[in-house]
């Protein structure tokens, strides 16, 4: 009895694992006496006392005690904080007492200080104690208030852990979570490595290419005495800028370029002087906060060039692809979570499915029929009349409520637009009397629906759907905001009428099931909201409690602030001012750890809490298994019925038919004929094209492929050719053969085209064995026949059945949907033929061009010649060629459009040279250019229409948004150059044209194929992203609403900020000038001042005046910029409850909200590629291809045994010590340049820099010893075999270079030699280590994947900045808008339009270009390059549609590219069906059958590997030998007995190695089993012919036996011996099965009596030996075999099978890393043949000298 208390005790702990299942105070074991500490009421006593403890150390700062609200001292928080403290203390203690007397302190198995948990409550006990201790001291010293030991409280706000440890289970098994948690934790480590590497290589570059940023722009008549001082401020330009000492012009007039070692406050951390600052520096640029000010630093100071290669790159790797790959990994972690779920549980919900009985009902809102549990609904009340009910469940009512919600809404939202310009006057306040009228009678209304609905409910009924009780407490607040309007108007009562707006959600269904989906379940996105908000709340406190003793930093004053502060750098927009001042502030000594700090938390919250919320919207987009089939099979079957003609050509059905009629005519004196159709005719007058017709008809067409000549596939499937009526023949048989071949193939042609005809209406049931038709299986395949039909069904009936995939008697058949495909195609190919023959005007461009037009096949011919990339062999395999990447892509599109693509980019380059004064309308240059691409683009549209037609023809000109495009581009280019205007005036009808001619660039998204489907990708999640718009703008509105009557009015300030009332604002004050980004002084004599007059006005950027001005400003900080601003003064000018509003609208709309653009348009991409509805089989099976197309053979020579020194130097330099001594050596070598080389301010002659010089010297010449080595130990051949060799190769010698360069001038073009070199070589690091080999391929294929994004996002760039210079080119400087940042040129403004892409403050300068008068100096009558004033409109559109589509959509999908590589290269071990260690061995084992090192064996030689194999890989020739068949056999079709590649016998194992029914795609897996049947039947048919030859032989055998004189003489006698090349020799035997080997082997224990035959023949009958040299020579059974004479090379030569004997040793030396069979020696020929067999044997064990162990590659 006890034992099966335990065992069902162990079995309730497996089911929920809390964190704490071996925590201190949770852990009771049956055997321990249970005292007081063990109770429950302690338990909940000591976590009430934790979180009391937490309380209490938030309120424990100094500046908190000398705080007053409202008069009120909180002074009183300091000895309330002693007693709390004191008593927690105790309380803790005695619990730690209690359980060391219970446990033991050290002694013992379950010893105090032993378990973890305990442990973590003693060390907390600790650090209570010390608190207690620090706040004694700070009460009774006045000096100690502000003690950096009030650091030491730090670690105390962990005691929360204690209080939710309890809380936080597990419904997996330990074991399970065990194996997530470390699985994704090294992923996360490996990332983490990774964006280390990436950190420290633009460090290092930095160091080299920049060095120290600390020449600045003095004033000549300065007097800098210590550059240090703060003052020196006074001296610097305005603002402050950088110079270059080489450039004299670079500082303005009257100053000059001085180096200057500034005080920290003033030039800040950011400089490149050595390795840890650059990484700072670099890190923070990586972050995106403030890179171009760095960026505009470097610039100023060195090349422009060097300044935008770096910092461009850096954006583009670190910011945009590296630190994606943590996301990837989160979303890797949660989908390796869901599916453990689903594992676990399937069986349980399968079971629960159908324990709740349900209904489809309406629920009374206007959205569509739901399924409800029977007796889950809604209850009613006994008193409610029937009329009641009804009411209230029809769709009238809540449509009604719903109208009154959107009512209330605009009403309230229209507050100060109406008479904004008279506040307090009589039109004003009218309205506001109006909208408090309205207000009451919504708020009335809406308190009716609620008291309706729990009348008609009960109250109960009514509280039981969450919607209710939010409506419920809606009601309540609005009534209480009514009752005391006045007073409560402004205050935070408005979220009860603003939240209100929410309902209408439910107008539109499809809006309401789409939140409904992307939030999924409340607990996955709310788990994931409370962890963020306790872990940002715990972090907080820390750090409270870290620099609350600093005195005068404001960030971390008292917990408020401190809360703000580390929400901002989770938000991420201005971190860095809040780590600037912390370090400023604090102690000196302590910056750069006060900078990890911030660094470490800046990471985490940006790499995995923000990467935590894109996985749970991708994880609820997700579909479960069941429903992935279910919509590829929808999917495939809509995309079948969605073939049909477009619109425009259907539309030649409403004309009436009037077919092109001939009229036939005999000898005049004959009767007259009527007209007869033209098609008809031509039928009987082509009597040798009636089987050429029918050949047309057939869709199998590589019958083809099996006629002569003179019908090649090319006469049948190509397009008609022109027929003149009467004419002969042009094609006919004259050969007996020939027409045999023709009436076959037409017989089988109307069979086939029957049974197609058949399908549908026979369904499934017509559908036999793989795919194919009953009519055409023979007798042979009536049992399998049987066998598979016997499960088929309908996809209708598999719908019927609820979409059950998982219901074994449903078996998909395919085939069925490709049926459905071929006759949808069928269909329309007939309705075009249709409308072809009955309408004359079809297919005929413009209506006049005929349809046989010589000049229209002139111009078809033009404009779709094209290279041909493919080329084949007289068998017609395709071959491929050295550079076949080259080839494709000039193989990629016609030649008409490379030069389409050639002339537009060249008439884009000549755009950027235009600008507001050197226009194409005055410049002759700018004007050829424009002529020659509207010369061309005519003559490209001409050829087309022609060709195509214009609109009303199949392929024509205009037939989708591509071809609009181009039309509308030629209009505008044609129009403006005829036009070429030369006045325009701003604003008018030529300025916006030119507008529209800067579209040019985007032509070449037409043009180019992949830039096509890019913009589809784009394009085709426009309802999805057009749903999440929708949700942000409605968040968006109700916080507008909110800000408008709670602020509306209240940010009027005076810019002075001296002045706090608005009527003392008047005069003039003197203004502070910032000159540096950071100075956190307030001097007023340090900083320079102008006189400005005191005016009183909105905040600059934004204001709540309105509701449009409101949704503008949250539209802005939507995007994180600007909301710190906001933030700030909401609170200076309201109060600290306010701030609230805005951080709630951070956290939502940014952390949330644009979290859904990530997981809408990753999902999209998904979509569109055709992968978020692969399964996780299908997945797997995508990334294993992709990995095998990367995979490539080993290039590593055997071990030279026969020579004794370079063995030993082979086993030392193929060690694994020595490989990771060559990388730490490369590590050193690299870590040489953490200062900079070249540093023209360094005076030292033998510095730290020359040290660093010498020690790289020193180490080239160790990795010249390294090649050294290498090559006398691989040969150097053997050397040069190896990619990653050359490439060491050529560094070294370029390091060779490098020293003597160095050795022999010392100038900086040597440092910059040694520089290149020492960075090429680091890039070998790679190489060596298998995580950054994996995450730098991932990287590497993203980039090549991302290829035609960049460009797609480059040329929306050139669009924008085009568009720039027309509208913004002449605009004024502003705050943002200055000399780096301007649209001047296209140059500038695509510099620009960078920035705005990485939301570097975006919208000042949108604001600046927003300009007007009379702000700037603006002329009506001038044109638009004479004014300096911008257009509000414009930029609004212009600069919020160039960030909602770059920042929101399109570098989204850089995000989607990097999760699709990373699970490709990543993947999970276990999980994956085949593994790296897999791949890996079988580069070993092709390594050892390819000699001659290059990745191409000849077929024969296939058997040798595939026998080889081991692990997953391995066939196993007993149990599997008809498997071995069949993939000799494919391996010998798939390259027609030619020599066969790496990658085909890699994707040969790879299909074995699955289950294709689970892993194939539709397409995929139909091709597949069409080639494993005739792999099955061609085997079978070997196997048969096999049986027969040996049942023959025997039969002759036996007759020769029983009467040998009558064989003799036909034989030609005695002495008769068989050609030379018809003798088999004798260590060659055929292969037969085991079966007949049993046979012979009881045939051969018969006593016979075989007289004695001559030895050629009894070496020709030596079938009955042991068949060991199957394994070395193909058999005919095996499908490896040639006939004789397809082996041979050009000139007659025989390809070799076998590489030169080799007799050098008789013992098989083994590899000390892999373990490789030795050579079987039942494989020798026991008849004869020994010299053979000593020569395979030979060849066996040359193959093992092979290190199969090594790690080298490529």
């Amino acid at each position: 009895m006890g034992l099966r208390k335990r065992k069902q005790s162990g079995t309730r702990l497996q089911e929920d694992i809390p964190m704490a299942d071996y925590g201190a105070d949770e852990n009771i074991t049956d055997n321990v006496k249970i005292q007081w500490v063990n109770q429950s009421w302690v338990r909940s006593l000591l976590r009430g006392a934790a979180i009391v403890s937490f309380f209490s150390i938030c309120v424990n700062t100094p500046k908190t005690f000398q705080t007053e609200i409202d008069g009120v001292s909180l002074s009183f928080l300091q000895p309330m904080t002693l007693i709390m403290d004191s008593v927690i203390t105790l309380l803790l203690l005695l619990e730690m007492m209690a359980k060391m007397h219970m446990r033991g302190i050290f002694r013992g198995e379950n010893a105090y200080w032993k378990e973890y948990w305990c442990i973590f409550d003693g060390i907390m006990v600790i650090f209570h104690v010390i608190s207690l201790i620090i706040q004694v001291f700070e009460m009774t010293n006045e000096d100690m208030v502000y003690t950096p030991w009030a650091m030491l409280r730090c670690p105390r706000p962990l005691i929360m852990i204690r209080v939710v440890r309890i809380y936080l289970k597990f419904q997996l098994p330990k074991a399970r979570v065990k194996s997530i948690f470390k699985r994704s934790g090294q992923q996360v480590w490996s990332v983490t490595i990774f964006f280390t590497f990436f950190m420290v290589l633009y460090g290092m570059m930095g160091v080299q290419m920049f060095g120290q940023l600390s020449h600045h722009c003095v004033d000549k008549d300065n007097n800098i005495t210590d550059p240090e001082d703060v003052s020196v401020v006074r001296f610097l330009a305005i603002p402050d800028t950088y110079c270059s000492p080489d450039n004299n012009n670079s500082c303005p007039a009257g100053m000059e370029c001085l180096n200057l070692d500034l005080n920290p406050a003033i030039a800040g951390y950011n400089s490149f002087n050595d390795i840890g600052v650059s990484i700072f520096t670099v890190y923070e640029s990586a972050s995106l906060e403030g890179w171009v000010f760095i960026l505009y630093k470097v610039t100023d100071s060195f090349s422009a060039y060097s300044g935008y290669f770096f910092f461009i790159s850096m954006v583009f790797f670190l910011a945009w692809l590296v630190k994606n790959v943590f996301i990837a990994v989160i979303i890797e972690t949660f989908a390796e979570i869901r599916v453990q779920f689903r594992q676990m549980y399937q069986a349980k919900i399968a079971g629960s499915r159908f324990m709740h009985s349900k209904i489809l009902q309406d629920d009374g809102t206007n959205t569509p029929w739901k399924l409800q549990a029977i007796g889950g609904g809604e209850g009613t009340s006994t008193l409610t009349p029937p009329c009641a009910q009804a009411l209230l469940e029809s769709r009238i009512f809540h449509i009604v409520i719903l109208l009154l919600v959107l009512l209330d809404a605009s009403l309230m939202s229209t507050d100060n637009m109406i008479c904004p310009e008279e506040y307090d006057g009589g039109c004003w306040q009218a309205y506001q009397t109006f909208l408090k009228g309205a207000q009451i009678t919504f708020t009335l209304l809406f308190d009716l629906e609620v008291i309706f609905k729990v009348w008609c409910l009960g109250f109960r009924g009514f509280i039981r759907r969450s919607l209710h009780i939010f409506d419920l407490s809606l009601a309540i607040g609005n009534t209480i905001r009514i009752i005391f309007y006045n007073d409560l108007k402004a205050t935070q009562f408005c979220y009860f009428q603003v939240f209100r707006t929410f309902r209408l959600i439910k107008l539109v269904p499809k809006l309401e099931d789409f939140a409904r989906k992307i939030f999924g379940h409340i607990v996955k996105l709310g788990t994931l909201v409370v962890f963020t908000l306790a872990s940002l709340v715990l972090v907080s406190v820390i750090s409270l409690q870290l620099f609350s003793s600093v005195e005068g930093l404001k960030q971390f004053e008292t917990f408020p602030y401190a809360f703000m502060s580390m929400f901002q750098i989770l938000t991420q927009k201005g971190w860095a001012i809040v780590m600037y001042e912390c370090m400023l502030k604090g102690p000196p000594g302590l910056a750069f750890p006060i900078a990890a700090y911030f660094i470490t938390y800046h990471l985490f919250a940006t790499v995995i809490v923000l990467s935590l919320f894109v996985a749970v919207i991708l994880d609820n987009l997700e579909l479960n298994e069941d429903h992935k089939n279910m919509k590829q099979l929808q999917a495939s079957q809509e995309a079948a019925d969605k073939k049909r003609i477009p619109l425009r050509l259907r539309i030649f059905e409403n004309f009436p038919d009037q077919p092109q009629m001939v009229a036939l005519k005999r000898v005049p004196s004959e009767f007259s004929l009527p007209k007869i159709r033209d098609s008809f005719i031509r039928q009987f007058v082509e009597t040798g094209n009636d089987m050429e017709r029918l050949l047309k008809r057939s869709i199998n067409g590589e019958v083809l492929l099996a006629l002569p000549s003179p019908l090649s596939p090319s006469t049948y499937l190509g397009p008609t050719s022109p027929l003149k009526l009467l004419r002969k023949r042009v094609l006919e048989s004259k050969s007996r053969g020939h027409n045999q071949v023709q009436k076959k193939t037409g017989v089988h042609s109307i069979v086939r085209e029957s049974a197609h005809q058949r399908v549908l209406s026979l369904g499934f049931g017509a559908v036999g064995y793989r795919g194919r038709m009953l009519s055409e299986y023979g007798s042979r395949d009536r049992r399998a026949l049987r066998s598979s039909v016997r499960g088929h069904r309908p996809l209708e009936q598999i719908k019927e059945n609820n979409g059950d995939m998982n219901n074994k008697n449903v078996h998909l058949n395919i085939k069925v949907i490709q049926e459905r495909r071929q006759q949808a195609a069928q269909k329309r190919t007939a309705k075009e033929e249709e409308l072809r023959e009955n309408h004359p005007y079809f297919d005929k461009p413009l209506f006049a061009v005929g349809r046989e037009s010589r000049i229209r096949k002139i111009c078809t011919a033009i404009i779709y010649a094209r290279y041909n990339a493919t080329s084949t062999d007289a068998a017609g395999m395709v071959i491929k060629q050295r550079y076949q990447e080259l080839y494709d892509f000039l193989g990629m599109v016609t030649y008409l459009t490379w030069c389409s693509i050639l002339v537009t980019t060249a008439s884009c380059i000549m755009m950027m040279m235009e600008t507001p004064h050197y226009r194409m309308v005055d410049q002759k240059s700018l004007q050829v250019m424009e002529f020659i691409f509207v010369i061309f683009m005519s003559i490209e549209m001409g050829l087309k229409v022609i060709a195509d037609g214009m609109f009303f023809t199949p392929k024509a000109l205009i037939h989708d948004i591509g071809g609009i495009l181009d039309v509308f581009i030629y209009i505008t280019s044609l129009v403006f150059l005829c036009w070429r205007p030369a006045s325009i005036k701003p604003a008018s009808f030529a300025h916006f044209f030119m507008v529209l001619r800067c579209c040019r660039p985007l032509r070449i998204f037409t043009l180019v194929p992949h830039l096509r489907k890019l913009s589809i990708e784009l394009l085709g999640g426009f309802k999805d992203i057009l749903m999440v718009s929708i949700l942000l703008m409605s968040l968006t509105f109700i916080f507008a609403s909110y800000g408008v009557q709670t602020f509306s009015g209240r940010l009027l300030r005076c810019n002075d900020p001296s002045v706090k009332s608005l009527e003392n604002c008047t005069g003039t004050f003197l203004q502070n000038v910032s000159v540096v980004r950071f100075l956190f002084r307030t001097d007023e004599e340090i900083l320079p001042q102008i006189m400005v007059p005191r005016v009183i006005a909105n905040p600059r950027n934004f204001d709540f005046d309105n509701l449009w001005h409101a949704l503008l400003a949250l539209f802005e900080v939507l995007s994180l910029e600007g909301w710190l601003e906001v933030r700030d003064i909401i609170i200076e000018e309201t109060n600290g409850l306010h701030a609230i509003y805005i951080h709630v609208f951070v956290f939502c709309g940014c952390m949330i909200g644009l979290t859904l653009f990530v997981g809408v348009v990753i999902s999209n991409y998904f979509e569109t590629k055709g992968t978020s509805l692969l399964t996780i089989d299908q997945r797997r099976w995508q990334d294993l291809k992709g990995r095998l197309a990367l995979a490539q053979p080993l290039h590593l020579p055997p071990r030279p045994d026969y020579s004794r020194v370079r063995a030993r130097l082979y086993d030392i330099t193929q060690h694994k010590y020595f490989k990771r001594m060559i990388a730490f050596l490369v590590l050193i070598n690299f870590f040489m340049l953490s200062l900079k080389w070249q540093d023209d301010n360094s005076s030292e002659v033998f510095g730290a820099p020359q040290v660093m010089i010498y020690v790289s010297v020193f180490l080239t010449l160790l990795f010249v010893a390294e090649v050294t080595l290498k090559c006398i130990s691989l040969s150097p051949l053997g050397y040069w075999h190896s990619r990653r060799n050359r490439y060491d190769l050529v560094i070294t010698m370029a390091g060779v270079i490098w020293v003597g360069l160095y050795l022999t001038r010392k100038d900086k073009m040597s440092c910059i030699v040694g520089v290149l070199v020492t960075f090429m070589r680091f890039f070998s690091i790679t190489g060596k280590h298998p995580t950054l080999k994996m995450l730098m391929m991932t990287i590497v294929v993203s980039v090549m994947k991302s290829l035609f994004i960049i460009i797609g996002l480059y040329l929306l760039i050139v669009f924008y900045a085009f568009t720039g210079v027309i509208l913004f080119g002449q605009v004024k400087y502003g705050e943002m808008l200055g000399r780096h940042a301007n649209f001047q040129t296209a140059f500038n403004a695509q510099a620009t339009l960078f920035r705005i892409v990485t939301g570097e403050d975006w919208n000042k300068i949108m604001h600046d270009c927003m300009i007007s008068p009379p702000l700037c100096s603006t002329r009506f009558e001038g044109n638009f390059w004479e004014t300096d004033c911008g257009n509000a409109t414009a930029s609004l559109f212009y600069f919020g549609s160039f960030y909602v589509v770059i920042a929101y959509v399109v570098l989204n999908l850089l995000v989607a590219i990097i999760m699709e590589n990373f699970s490709l290269f990543y993947s999970n071990e276990e999980d994956a069906l085949l593994s790296y260690a897999d791949i890996k061995n079988f580069q070993i084992t092709w390594n050892m059958v390819d000699i001659h090192r290059k990745g191409v064996i000849p077929v024969s030689r296939v058997k040798f590997v595939l026998r080889l194999l081991r692990g997953r890989l391995e066939v196993d020739m007993e149990k599997d030998n008809l498997l071995y068949k069949h993939m000799c056999c494919e391996i010998f079709k798939m390259r027609n007995g030619q020599d066969v590649t790496f990658h085909d016998v890699l994707s040969m194992l790879s299909y074995r190695s699955v289950d294709i029914r689970k892993s194939l795609q539709l397409e995929e897996l139909m091709a597949r089993e069409e080639l494993e049947y005739g792999i099955e039947e061609e085997v079978a048919k070997d196997t048969i012919r096999l049986w027969l030859e040996k049942c023959l032989k025997r039969m002759r055998a036996s007759k020769r036996a029983s009467n040998p004189s009558e064989i003799l003489p036909k034989l030609g006698g005695d002495d008769f011996r068989a050609p030379s090349h018809l003798m088999v020799p004798g260590f060659i035997e055929p292969v037969v099965s085991q079966d007949e080997e049993e046979k012979d082997e009881d045939e051969d224990s018969l006593p016979k009596q075989t007289p004695d035959l001559p030895s050629s023949l009894q070496k020709q009958d030596s079938s009955g030996a042991s068949p060991g040299h199957k394994l070395l020579v193909p058999t005919l059974s095996e499908g490896g075999v040639r006939p004789d004479g397809e082996d041979m090379l050009p000139g007659g030569r025989r390809r070799s099978t076998r590489s030169s004997t080799s007799s050098q040793g008789a013992t098989t030396p083994q590899s000390s890393n892999n373990s490789i069979p030795p050579y079987p020696q039942a494989s020798m020929n026991k008849t004869g043949g020994a010299p053979a067999s000593k020569e395979v044997e030979d060849w066996w064990k040359e193959q093992l000298h092979y290190d199969s162990g090594s790690e080298e590659e490529q």
